[in-house]
């Protein structure tokens, strides 16, 4: 596995002025995945924009972590109907043009 596309979860948090036991918790709730390496937990670097929108409902909003894991399932659920609505309209114009 590539190390330069992980970030280390310390490192995360002492940056952002957060708890280690606050990226443990989204863990145990399944929002996040960490990557242990020798015993050191990294995050990738896939995950570290959602994972610093969750900090930011969390810290910055005052949203605890069911409501995060609502609003979550809520976005991705706006995104799976967005692509949906996508590739609809596109199968429509191919129909359109066929006439």
């Amino acid at each position: 596995m590539q190390t330069e596309k992980l970030t280390a979860v310390d490192i995360f948090c002492a940056n952002h002025n957060i708890e280690i036991s606050f990226i443990s918790s989204l863990q145990q709730t399944g929002l996040i995945e960490i990557t242990t390496v020798k015993e050191t937990g990294f995050i990738d670097s896939n995950q570290l924009q959602q994972l610093e929108k969750i900090v930011r409902f969390y810290y910055e909003l005052d949203i605890n972590l069911e409501g995060i894991e609502t609003i979550t399932h809520l976005l991705q659920r706006v995104n799976s109907l967005q692509d949906e609505i996508i590739a609809l309209r596109n199968r429509l114009r191919l129909y359109e043009t066929e006439l």
